[in-house]
């Protein structure tokens, strides 16, 4: 009976309303079994993961939309517990987004975009993507944003409208091995065979270029004042292929030293001519 009068107890009294012990108690229960059950979706989500040795994004999308749903489902009977009518918060809600409605389309759009991404799994964690001229790697996919870490090691925070709605560039959904290039200019006169043969061999020199593909240098133009040529390699890592083109452009420098094979420069020649005899 001491328990029955405790959790009887009035917290909070306003108008017709009142909030006893009782209702706080099980508002927290549902909170907690609510939070025990997503503990478990979470533990049986990775255990099937390990046991069908399946990538760590299969079965994400239906663990997260899932999460969501039980989440939404136990904040209304939380707010029941609480003595609070559902249907009056739905009916200013409608009221309230109608009113706010445009200015939250951005929201919703992402939101939406989120769940796009979840189930048609164009875009995965740990996946490569080139958006608006930033590489990116996805650590997160949000709800309404998703967060990826870039070649600065900057945590970028991206809309998932941005994903859906624009031209992105995924890196890691490639088929086939990716290819890169750098590009390279020498002076005229410089002896082709021996600048593609040098060139090939820098390339193929570096650990992180793929030694089973194709490594090829090609005369791509007669320039103005030099010719250019193009290296075209294939390497894995792509998040860091910028610091790869970059040792690689260190070897062709040491080699054409060593060959003695000249890049050009602008130079501009200024002939000035002496004033006419009287």
């Amino acid at each position: 009976m001491e328990i029955d009068s405790l959790l009887e107890t009035e917290i909070f009294h306003f108008k017709d309303h009142s909030l006893t012990v009782r209702q706080v108690v099980i508002a927290l229960l549902i909170f907690m079994v609510t939070k025990v059950i997503s503990v478990i979706l979470k533990f049986i989500a990775v255990f099937y993961r390990k046991l069908t040795k399946s990538e760590p994004t299969h079965g994400y999308p239906v663990y997260q939309v899932g999460m969501y749903f039980i989440w939404v489902i136990a904040i209304v009977y939380i707010l029941e517990a609480l003595g609070i009518d559902f249907s009056i918060i739905l009916a200013g809600g409608a009221a309230l987004l109608v009113a706010i409605g445009l200015g939250l389309q951005q929201l919703f759009h992402d939101a939406l975009s989120g769940l796009v991404l979840l189930f048609e799994r164009s875009v995965r964690e740990n996946d490569i993507l080139e958006i608006d001229g930033d590489v990116v790697k996805i650590q997160k996919i949000g709800f309404r944003t998703s967060l990826g870490l870039n070649r600065n090691r900057i945590v970028v925070v991206i809309p998932n409208s941005e994903m859906t709605s624009n031209k992105v560039i995924n890196w890691s959904n490639q088929t086939e091995n990716t290819r890169f290039a750098i590009k390279v200019r020498v002076a005229y006169g410089s002896d082709v065979e021996k600048v593609i043969s040098v060139l090939e061999k820098c390339a193929a020199d570096h650990p992180e270029i793929r030694s089973d593909d194709i490594v090829e240098a090609r005369l791509t133009d007669f320039a103005a004042s030099d010719l250019d040529f193009t290296l075209l390699f294939f390497s894995d890592n792509v998040f860091q292929i910028e610091r790869v083109k970059s040792e690689v452009r260190r070897i062709i420098n040491r080699e054409f030293i060593k060959e003695g094979i000249v890049i050009p420069f602008q130079q501009l020649d200024v002939n000035v001519k002496p004033n006419a005899p009287s």
